[in-house]
């Protein structure tokens, strides 16, 4: 808190009670108390969130601070490196068990759409983590209200056609970073700290495939032969061409990968209506 005095000549300082006539001076603020004025919220309110109260509340702190948040000399980088690890071996360790007749590449399919920075981003914004982060980058904003609207069209998961924000993604893994480390680097606690946050979690009846993958599937099937042409440098967009016809366009500025796979959705969005009813619907379905 910055307060404003008159300028005065020297003075030896003296304490003096109230009830000598002097106003008691006001003691600084406490860490909390000078949070309290800032613009982000109370931390207790994801401590509600979570459903978990933390003895060490200063990991949770660090949890939440971004590596741009001015006047913290620490960020959430070391715990979403921990919570990354912590978060994979959760996944792992329970899908093992749900599903032991799955390969271990079908696992490793499902346990990366349940831990990728899309999933984990939805987490953030369902739940309203990402308003509890204390950061200084004036367009988070913005690209989180983004994503929040383009994930409507995708309720459970685009399959790498949205791009979601990386921060959030690694504010949930801090998050389960603290929370391990808080709750003395115990599993089964995390796990049921977060087991309701990631739902709902993607099964392999409702993993989908990218688009990417979906279209070479449907040319290698059916014989075709086509190209992706990146027209990136000049407009930030891929064509796709099959027998001098267009038959998929995407334009995304900010990520080429983006362009990429949106390119190959609309591609087989319009197979159909350029080369008649040849797509094999059954693709979608056979992914594990």
């Amino acid at each position: 808190m910055v307060m404003e005095v008159e300028e005065k000549p020297p003075l030896m300082v003296t304490e003096v009670s109230p009830s000598q006539g002097e106003e008691a001076t006001e003691p600084p603020p406490s860490q909390g108390e000078e949070e309290a004025t800032e613009s982000f919220p109370s931390l207790d309110g994801v401590e509600e969130i979570l459903g978990y109260r933390f003895s060490d509340k200063s990991l949770l702190e660090e949890a939440l601070t971004h590596t741009s948040y001015p006047s913290k000399d620490f960020s959430h980088e070391r715990l979403a490196y921990v919570g990354d690890s912590v978060l994979n071996l959760l996944i792992t360790k329970e899908q093992y068990f749900w599903y032991p007749d799955l390969s271990p590449g079908s696992l490793t399919l499902l346990r990366a759409a349940n831990v990728d920075t899309e999933k984990l981003a939805r987490v953030a914004v369902k739940h309203g983590l990402h308003k509890y982060l204390r950061h200084n980058k004036p367009l988070l904003d913005k690209l989180i209200e983004e994503f929040t609207k383009e994930i409507l069209k995708y309720p459970l998961h685009s399959n790498g056609l949205v791009d979601a924000p990386k921060v959030l993604a690694d504010t949930v893994e801090a998050i389960i970073g603290a929370v391990f480390i808080d709750a003395k680097s115990s599993l089964d606690i995390a796990w049921s700290v977060f087991k309701g946050l990631l739902e709902p979690i993607i099964s392999p009846q409702t993993l989908g495939v990218h688009p990417v993958k979906q279209l070479f599937e449907l040319c290698q099937k059916k014989g075709w032969s086509i190209e992706f042409v990146d027209l990136w440098k000049e407009s930030t967009s891929y064509n796709v061409p099959r027998r001098g016809q267009l038959i998929g366009h995407a334009a995304y500025a900010r990520k080429k990968d983006i362009a990429f796979n949106r390119a190959a959705k609309d591609a087989l969005d319009h197979v159909d209506q350029i080369f008649g009813p040849e797509r094999d619907s059954s693709i979608a379905d056979d992914q594990i």
